[in-house]
């Protein structure tokens, strides 16, 4: 009788406490994190009378959490995909829309170059050439606007890092400490609500950065990044910092607890997705847009300054635009040698940013070697003045450099910002071309003078004019507005060329034929220049003179473009894998009310049918104390 007893408070026990956990789990149906928990319940040892063996009622021997750690690795996984791609998305959504919203720069280009056509149709009008500089002053407006949008984004970047970095130090901490109180708790049995909270930190984590887990033996984990740095190890956490770029004080970079930098190691999660986008996608934006802006700049004011204007003077520049950006390493030497950079030939100039460094004396050119901030060497030249040439970049160094120094060069980086109109007369439009090619009256043979180009526009003699005089076998003499003589052979389709001009003829001049170079004196109504300027729409500037400055800019509105479509097609991809991936763990560990309710019914059953055992027990009992005291 006694064993029946203890049987049933066995069973009231067990299923009260049954009981309980299906209540728990009703109430955390919609907790995040939470894992279905169930009771473990094993058959107490029976107690044998030699003949037979009497079953002694349940344990119940703990309370266990429905979990996998392979499903849940695999959801930490796909966790920090979906948020890379996410945030990847984000931004290049926003980029999308600054292009496209930044006043339509491509319309601007047309407007503009559309303007030289206007004045080429009317060369003495004041108002097509004002409206022409209007025109200009809009254009540099874009570009200005959608430089200045995409620097703001790069700083929003660099201090979401920040805020990504002070995230995932807040979570390491929170994870550190439940280690501990995970391993206290395991003495007297698992703790199962402490590693639900665990897991839902490391969830966190997993969508700040890309992270490995690793179970110990006395219930803790450890946390390391993606580049295998340790996050937290038992009880201790090691927190990531900030600082700035060495190079460049506007960008930051991230340094793991022994201060190593580990910027370019980090993937995975938004911190990761938001190093990738400014390191790659939005640098290149940035220089690509600058790099057009140069373009355009240089381009129209070489091409003005092969003509003149109202004033009969060779044109001036109609843009600036500032020079490239050098900046020396912060590990630099005291006192080293100081860097400046121009840009000396545009064809050549590209979209990388390099670095330049001091190797010593007997290494590289004269001292220095150049190379992409990806590691690619590039060529370098050393000029008779003591510069350096490579890239496109003309370098000049002064002072004393150590061995180690470095500079990272940033040729386009800012370009767009600092565009600028720098003409601000009318008249001051070259138009008219800036030479002019006639024969003599009483030349004899059949040459013909064609059109005079501008080779080298900074050349002092280039308007002085010249005199062509042609000598017995094809020889020729050259003697310019300042008594300069100069002579050579003419070959039949070769240009003859001399203080920076270029004249082609036609046919076979004559002994004593003689051609001359003039000043174009017709500025007022000629405008062959500007249909030159106008021309430069079409134009190869940069890639070796294959690709125009309207070319370029909508390469890369198509380049930004795809890595729009590219992002936004990955969160598609990764938003289904983890989809999947959850609802796999879910399906595991996921309250389903359904079954809970189930479950409720059964261990109220169980409950009430333990204590209708307690209750017949008690009533045999009674009846045989009432028996024998009869």
């Amino acid at each position: 009788m006694s064993n029946m007893l203890s049987n049933g408070i066995s069973g009231l026990n067990a299923a009260q406490v049954a009981l309980s956990t299906v209540s728990n789990n009703i109430a955390n149906a919609s907790t995040t994190g939470y894992s279905r928990q169930s009771v473990v319940q094993v058959e107490s040892i029976g107690q044998s009378n030699g003949t037979y063996t009497i079953g002694s009622g349940v344990d119940v021997i703990g309370v266990q959490r429905a979990y996998s750690q392979y499903l849940t690795s695999a959801v930490w996984s796909s966790n920090s995909s979906l948020q890379a791609a996410t945030t990847t998305s984000g931004l290049t959504t926003t980029l999308n829309s600054l292009l496209s919203n930044s006043g339509n720069l491509q319309t601007s280009l047309d407007t503009f170059y559309g303007g030289f056509s206007s004045v080429a149709s009317s060369p003495s009008s004041s108002s097509t050439r004002q409206a022409l500089l209007g025109d200009a002053s809009s254009l540099a407006t874009v570009y200005n606007t959608l430089g200045q949008q995409l620097s703001q984004q790069r700083t929003q970047v660099n201090s979401q890092v920040g805020d990504a970095v002070a995230s995932i130090n807040t979570v390491t901490q929170q994870i550190a400490t439940l280690n501990g109180q995970i391993s206290v708790a395991s003495i007297n049995g698992t703790p199962n609500d402490l590693l639900d909270q665990r897991d839902t930190l490391v969830q966190q984590l997993t969508g700040l950065t890309g992270a490995s887990v690793v179970a110990e033996s006395n219930g803790s984990i450890s946390v390391y990044t993606s580049a295998g740095q340790t996050l937290v190890s038992g009880t201790q956490s090691y927190a990531l910092s900030t600082k700035s770029n060495p190079y460049d004080p506007t960008t930051t970079d991230v340094v793991d607890s022994a201060g190593n930098d580990i910027t370019s190691q980090l993937s995975g999660g938004s911190l990761g997705a938001l190093i990738n986008y400014r390191d790659n996608t939005l640098v290149a934006a940035q220089n690509q847009l600058g790099q057009s802006a140069i373009a355009l700049a240089n381009s129209v004011n070489n091409q003005q300054a092969q003509g003149l204007d109202l004033n009969g003077t060779q044109g001036q520049a109609i843009f600036s635009v500032g020079a490239p950006s050098v900046l020396p390493s912060s590990n630099n030497a005291t006192g080293g040698a100081t860097v400046t950079a121009t840009v000396s030939d545009v064809s050549q100039l590209t979209s990388s940013d390099y670095v330049l460094k001091y190797t010593g004396t007997g290494t590289g050119t004269n001292g220095w070697s150049l190379a992409t901030t990806g590691g690619q060497s590039v060529s370098l030249t050393a000029n008779a003045d003591g510069t350096l040439s490579g890239a496109g970049l003309t370098f000049s160094t002064s002072g004393t450099a150590q061995v180690g120094d470095s500079y990272e060069i940033q040729p386009t980086r800012t370009a767009a910002n600092t565009l600028a109109v720098s003409l601000t007369d009318p008249s001051g439009v070259a138009a008219a071309a800036a030479l002019t090619a006639s024969a003599t009256t009483t030349n004899t043979g059949s040459g013909v003078a064609g059109a005079v180009s501008v080779t080298d526009t900074s050349n002092a003699n280039l308007l002085a004019g010249a005199k062509i005089t042609f000598g017995a076998n094809s020889t020729y003499s050259i003697t310019d507005g300042n008594g300069n003589t100069t002579s050579g052979t003419y070959t039949a389709g070769q240009p003859i060329s001399a203080d920076g001009w270029s004249l082609s003829l036609t046919g076979t001049p004559a002994s004593g034929d003689s051609f001359n170079v003039a000043a174009n004196t017709n500025g007022l109504n000629d405008n062959t220049n500007a249909l030159a300027l106008a021309s430069l729409a079409d134009a190869g500037v940069l890639d070796g003179g294959k690709t125009s400055v309207v070319q370029s800019y909508a390469n890369l509105t198509a380049q930004i473009g795809t890595v729009g479509s590219q992002a936004t097609a990955d969160l598609t991809t990764q938003t289904s894998l983890y989809n999947q991936a959850l609802g796999n763990q879910q399906s595991l560990s996921g309250v389903n009310l359904n079954e809970e309710a189930a479950n409720l019914v059964k261990f109220q059953q169980a409950y009430q049918a333990s204590a209708q055992v307690i209750s017949t027990a008690q009533s045999i009992f009674t009846s045989l104390i009432t028996a024998i005291q009869g």
